[in-house]
């Protein structure tokens, strides 16, 4: 008896044994099968995810050897640009005989920062090489603003420091000096900016000087002649780099003997990639990190450039183009609470809609914010918005911030404590340069075809 029960337990622990191993292949077939069907939905939902699906692949037959950085090092050296989905803002160009209200007013309308400059005198069958004479950027035209307001607002602006007369010289040209121009913008005081009125803006975008001046006059003010391009051949890995350590906020593609850009990769682009990526694996290694463990942010809070709210609003242009950065925050002078953001191409409001500043005594940052705000809440303006005190915390991820950064599509998030102070600010340059590095020697000779714009 004893031993019938024996052998019928032995027989339910077989069929029981057997149901198990059905269960788990079954979990594991439909595990399998739902990954792929993730991975394939992935795949049809967006160009970006299905480069991200690529670099997924090959995260999974890299060598277990290698640590996750240089995992996704290897992975994007082996994915082409010609991967990278085509960019609508590749088909803004902007003749060089345009005038400077003409490209503001394209830049403000398709939300771009910068875009190529045609040489109106090329040939037909010119190379890429003749046909562009660089790229126009809000920065260059941020100089030609505080140039302007020098030269009529500041008795000391017409003469250099060596006592040579600049009166006589062209504004435009000044602008266009590059370098050399950003000894004169230090002369720009908090008190020559504060007696700027505001219907100085009103005036000037009236003023015949900015209605005849055109995009080739500040051709100084590009960064390089015509621009330093990838072909599609090229690494993204090679591309990323250039986008975070060379400090390139967009990269056209170009190929040679061809006469147009066939793309141009943005900073942007490469963080709603990003964005697009969330779930794979080796996103979610990268992505699921926190601030601090990646270093970020960079500087400490006493590095951070900043405009009080009670500034002139020049002061904060002046500022960021000086140190080179896209981005100035605005902070109460009593209690240093962070209250706003200004960036670079919110030059754009007092350029396009000064009338909403001409009741302003003087422009401070506080009151530039406000009549923004207000001037795109009641017209719906078609200008970009001007973006808010976007923040994070040190705790947050990475992952967080991307798809913070996406979403809102803006170009820095502001670290805070938790009384609202700042503890730093984190740019897409930033993350970036956290997600590849540069390996010994990568470039080699790269940059010898290249050398920074010398006219004017």
């Amino acid at each position: 008896m004893e031993a019938q029960l024996r052998r019928e337990d032995e027989n339910e622990e077989r069929e029981n044994a057997k149901k198990n191993d059905l269960i788990v292949e079954w979990r594991t077939t439909e595990g399998r099968r739902s990954e792929a069907f993730a991975k394939e939905e992935r795949e049809r939902s967006s160009p970006e995810a299905k480069l991200g699906l690529r670099v997924e692949d090959l995260w999974d037959i890299q060598e277990p050897k290698l640590s996750p950085d240089e995992k996704l090092n290897a992975c994007f050296e082996e994915v082409q640009v010609s991967s990278f989905p085509k960019s609508s803002s590749s088909l803004v160009e902007i003749r060089s005989d345009c005038s400077l209200a003409e490209a503001v007013r394209i830049l403000a309308e398709h939300k771009l920062l910068s875009a190529p400059v045609v040489n109106v005198e090329a040939l037909n069958d010119a190379s890429w090489l003749d046909r562009y004479m660089g790229i126009v950027e809000f920065a260059g035209i941020v100089v030609w603003v505080l140039q302007q307001s020098e030269a009529d607002e500041s008795p000391d602006a017409t003469s250099d420091t060596d006592g040579s007369d600049t009166a006589s010289e062209s504004p435009t040209l000044a602008a266009a000096s590059g370098m050399t121009l950003f000894g004169r913008l230090g002369s720009l005081s908090p008190r020559s900016a504060a007696s700027i009125s505001g219907n100085y803006f009103g005036t000037l975008t009236s003023s015949d000087l900015y209605k005849n001046t055109k995009v080739q006059d500040i051709a100084g003010s590009f960064r390089w002649a015509p621009f330093l391009a990838l072909q599609n051949s090229n690494s993204m890995l090679t591309l990323l780099l250039l986008l975070s350590k060379y400090k390139m906020k967009s990269v056209p593609v170009v190929e040679p003997g061809e006469a147009k850009i066939d793309n141009i990769i943005s900073q942007s682009a490469v963080i709603h990639m990003l964005a697009e990526c969330a779930g794979f694996h080796w996103f979610e290694n990268w992505g699921n990190k926190k601030l601090s463990e990646l270093g970020l942010p960079l500087m400490s809070p006493k590095h951070v450039i900043e405009v009080y709210d009670d500034e002139p609003v020049l002061q904060a242009f002046k500022m960021m183009r000086l140190k080179g950065i896209g981005g100035i925050p605005v902070v109460e002078r009593q209690g240093r609470t962070a209250v706003g953001n200004i960036s670079i191409r919110d030059v754009q409001f007092l350029l396009v809609a000064p009338e909403i500043y001409k009741d302003y005594r003087s422009i401070t940052a506080k009151d530039f914010l406000v009549a923004a705000r207000k001037y795109q809440e009641e017209r719906h303006a078609v200008l970009p918005p001007v973006s808010g005190m976007v923040a994070c915390k040190k705790e947050s991820t990475l992952k967080e911030v991307i798809l913070t950064l996406d979403s809102k599509k803006i170009h820095r998030i502001y670290v805070l404590d938790d009384t609202g102070h700042l503890e730093g600010v984190i740019t897409l340059r930033d993350i970036i340069s956290r997600l590849v590095h540069e390996p010994r020697g990568y470039f080699g000779d790269f940059f010898d075809g290249y050398a920074p714009n010398n006219r004017g």
